[in-house]
């Protein structure tokens, strides 16, 4: 019953922007971290960026550190994904993801108990 579902994908123009949005319901908004991950054709998933549920703490990849914003608004049980100064190399599949286990912020993908179903960003130059 737990479950994720993230929206906001589309293309953009390299140097745009979008917002992801990740909706959590049946237990995955208590998750300890919620993550988003990313996956290119033919490479591996990686992870963009996690923020703890009840303190607001963040991690980032170092290639999106000072582009992307991970934030949340826990009334409404929603986690966004702010993508700034997008280039053609954030071109993926983006995945929204709840950790319900670490008591730490982890940034591996077989950490995370439940998963979306991905928005796709494109971004062309």
């Amino acid at each position: 019953q737990a479950q994720v579902v993230e929206s906001g994908g589309g293309l953009v123009q390299a140097g745009g922007s979008l917002r992801l949005v990740c909706a959590a319901s049946g237990g995955a908004e208590i998750s300890y971290a919620m993550g988003w991950f990313r996956q290119a054709p033919g490479k591996e998933r990686e992870f963009v960026a996690a923020i703890n549920w009840s303190d607001r703490s963040t991690y980032y990849a170092a290639s999106v550190k000072d582009r992307f914003t991970i934030s949340r608004d826990n009334a409404k049980k929603v986690v966004y994904l702010q993508m700034n100064n997008l280039t053609p190399g954030d071109t993926a599949v983006y995945y929204c993801a709840g950790d319900t286990y670490h008591h730490s912020i982890v940034t591996v993908a077989t950490a995370y108990d439940y998963w979306g179903q991905g928005t796709q960003v494109t971004v062309s130059s």
